[in-house]
């Protein structure tokens, strides 16, 4: 599967200049014009790398960036903007952007910055997947949770676990906090080339909530996002 990009630009001009030279690169690209845009196609789209503009109206980049993070630390973002000043670019790196692009930019400049930050992002999510392979107990709330066992208790009750909900589980658990629609769901657990539906990720969830949540009807660890997918969250 190509590499996906979202592109987030108010110019109408850049972004479709920007669109076009990535599509004819052999990326997947989707486009937002603002902030609220932006994170609503960064939820849908799952992108692996976000080329952001600072200065974009409803949300401002910096926003869009600090939200981006709360829900993922793995995924690169490039910041794009016309400012030059030094304190702009350290705002945006503080802020979890990877790399700091000043307009006007050359084509051979941006690519060789999106290529590198791509491998950088692809670099940090086999970490991170390879951490949740590593991953064979958790606890939270009153639950205990054994993967390799596939099995839990939670207060004084044991549960059993099928290897479907104890990896996605476990999948949800590694990206706390990070909403995961259900195609990415799918795509992680079940595999991209099997025969299921969304609604089987549903299924999952409401067993998975029937043995890990005090009320299954209000859950206070595995969360629906409406209109987005799942967020696990300890707290």
């Amino acid at each position: 599967m190509n590499e996906r990009i979202l592109v987030v630009e108010d110019d109408p001009a850049i972004c479709t200049g920007l669109v076009d030279l990535l599509r004819s690169e052999g990326y997947e690209v989707e486009r937002a014009r603002d902030g609220v845009g932006a994170l609503e196609r960064f939820r849908s789209f799952c992108p692996d790398l976000v080329l952001l503009d600072i200065m974009i109206p409803r949300m401002s980049g910096y926003d869009v960036c600090r939200s981006i993070r709360k829900e993922d630390r793995v995924t690169p973002v490039v910041m794009l903007t016309a400012k030059g000043q030094e304190v702009d670019k350290v705002v945006g790196l503080e802020l979890g952007a990877d790399d700091y692009v000043v307009k006007p930019f050359g084509i051979s400049e941006l690519l060789a910055r999106v290529r590198s930050a791509l491998r950088r992002g692809a670099l940090a999510k086999t970490a991170s997947g390879e951490r949740a392979a590593e991953i064979s107990e958790v606890s939270f709330g009153d639950v205990r949770i054994d993967f390799n066992g596939m099995c839990g208790i939670k207060g004084n009750v044991h549960f059993p676990l099928t290897p479907k909900e104890a990896a996605l589980l476990r999948f949800l658990f590694v990206h706390e906090g990070r909403v995961l629609d259900r195609a990415t769901l799918l795509d992680h657990v079940w595999g991209i080339s099997c025969d299921v539906t969304t609604r089987t990720v549903d299924q999952h969830v409401v067993r998975l909530r029937q043995k890990i949540e005090d009320d299954p009807a209000e859950p206070r660890f595995l969360v629906t996002v409406h209109g987005a997918g799942y967020r696990f969250s300890r707290s």
